[in-house]
């Protein structure tokens, strides 16, 4: 029997990755923030008894894969995924579903809702082409958990925190909790290192008698993360962002940016190198 020819191309865009086993393909399913109602498991889990093995793969960008699904059954399969409102993934040179950790919903580190950006980024670039795959990740705040360090584009959550010293009862868990030794006690006060300040919301959240506070709120911007065969950890682009719009105008430069100079197959942060990090960040900011 002859091996069909596919359009493994168009395949790819919508998530169905051929296999080492050349008539059968896995499906990607998207997610944003790795979210599935328990409806939507149980129509996943009877799709991949009825066109796989049975069996559900976790990835690790917080979407699901059904494998050995066969070539003549692809688009049934695809047909009734998404009559449960289960859309397919994307693979290939383009933006990736965008993963997010729980955030200010439920976390108590939490700073920024996570899931509500993670929507708002998937709705208006899922799936869009670049250079090379483009992977986004939500974070509510330096513990990293959704680790966007470690995405071409990353948000995060942070403080500027500020000490109020009318209830200060000087207990130092401020200095000793500190992961940077930003706080420090000078002349009976708390003062504060900026330049070492993470913008995380330890002290705040740890201070008994609420004398850190947040005095600013907003996102930090990282860009040209990645894993795989050459890992580089994510560049921080200026600091603090006090709001979403100047958030999305940035995020919006960067990826125009990326399909401008990107060469074809050349991951973001390979680039960021190629140009230059101190050029590119200023380019940036500044245009």
């Amino acid at each position: 029997m002859s091996t069909p020819e596919f359009d493994l191309v168009a395949l790819k865009k919508v998530g169905m990755i051929q296999q080492k086993q050349s008539e059968y393909f896995a499906l990607r399913l998207h997610a944003i923030g790795g979210d599935f109602t328990a409806e939507q498991l149980h129509r996943v889990a009877e799709v991949a008894a009825k066109y796989g093995r049975g069996e559900l793969h976790l990835s690790t960008r917080q979407g699901i894969e059904i494998h050995f699904v066969h070539y003549s059954r692809l688009e049934e399969a695809r047909q009734e995924l998404e009559a449960a409102g289960i859309a397919m993934g994307a693979c290939g040179p383009r933006i990736r579903i965008v993963v997010a950790c729980p955030g200010a919903a439920t976390c108590r580190w939490g700073i920024i809702d996570t899931k509500e950006v993670a929507k708002e980024l998937d709705a208006k670039y899922f799936r869009q082409d670049t250079p090379h795959k483009f992977k986004m990740g939500v974070t509510g705040c330096p513990h990293n958990c959704a680790k966007a360090t470690e995405n071409d584009l990353g948000v995060m959550g942070g403080i500027l925190p500020a000490w109020q010293s009318e209830s200060c009862i000087h207990c130092d868990l401020c200095v000793n909790s500190c992961p940077t030794g930003a706080i420090y006690k000078e002349n009976n006060e708390y003062r504060l290192d900026e330049s070492k300040c993470i913008y995380c919301s330890i002290c705040t959240s740890n201070c008994p008698v609420d004398s850190w506070v947040a005095a600013k709120k907003g996102y930090l911007l990282w860009i040209g993360g990645t894993m795989g065969k050459i890992p580089r950890l994510g560049t921080k682009l200026g600091n603090l962002i006090e709001t979403k719009e100047r958030l999305y105008e940035l995020i919006e430069r960067v990826i125009a940016y990326y399909r401008k100079n990107g060469r074809k197959r050349e991951r973001f942060g390979h680039m960021i190198d190629r140009i230059g990090e101190q050029q590119v960040k200023e380019e940036l900011l500044n245009e």
